[in-house]
């Protein structure tokens, strides 16, 4: 079953989420790889304010390829979430509450999707031209001179993802491995 969300992503809707739902996302979503977060925290680091409300809403890890004539956006599959791994916990603290990218978050990113409610989606790798077909629109809203890692708002529709680590810090990667290891050597 997949569960249908509407953007922006609020605690009661984050909460609602189990790791292994199934998700189709639709309305606003941001991006911005490794470069764009540490711009944004330094600025808080400084008091100042970020591009946009980062309060309720989702990030996607991703840098877009260029678009081709005639369409929105080009290829835009995800990128590895690790590297904004640094970032994240500060991010969360102010307010995000979905993250979509892919492999594996560290032990803070964790704790604080925990302490705060948020909320880890992955992305399928590699199917970043199927992905760019739930792009409705997109602009750049800050840091343009990052090129393909600028901070863009996107308008999407049905945007697939999977839950892979919830607000309670069920982590899809960790149950997935073990259910496999147990079926493995008890069938």
């Amino acid at each position: 079953m997949q569960i249908h969300i509407q953007a922006p992503l609020t605690h009661d809707k984050v909460k609602e989420l189990k790791a292994g739902d199934s998700v189709l996302i639709s309305g606003t979503i941001y991006t911005g790889r490794d470069a764009a977060h540490k711009r944004m925290v330094e600025a808080l680091g400084k008091g100042e304010e970020l591009p946009f409300d980062i309060r309720d809403q989702i990030i996607y890890y991703v840098g877009p390829c260029p678009a081709k004539p005639g369409h929105i956006i080009g290829s835009c599959g995800p990128t590895t979430s690790g590297r904004m791994d640094a970032y994240a916990p500060c991010l969360i603290q102010r307010g995000l509450t979905g993250m979509i990218g892919k492999g594996l978050r560290n032990k803070q990113v964790v704790d604080s999707m925990i302490q705060y409610g948020a909320v880890y989606f992955g992305a399928i790798g590699g199917a970043g031209a199927l992905i760019a077909k739930t792009v409705q629109s997109e602009e750049i809203v800050a840091y343009e001179d990052l090129g393909p890692e600028a901070v863009r708002k996107l308008e999407v529709e049905n945007f697939p993802v999977v839950v892979i680590i919830d607000s309670k810090g069920n982590n899809l990667y960790e149950d997935g491995r073990k259910e496999y290891v147990h079926n493995k050597f008890t069938d």
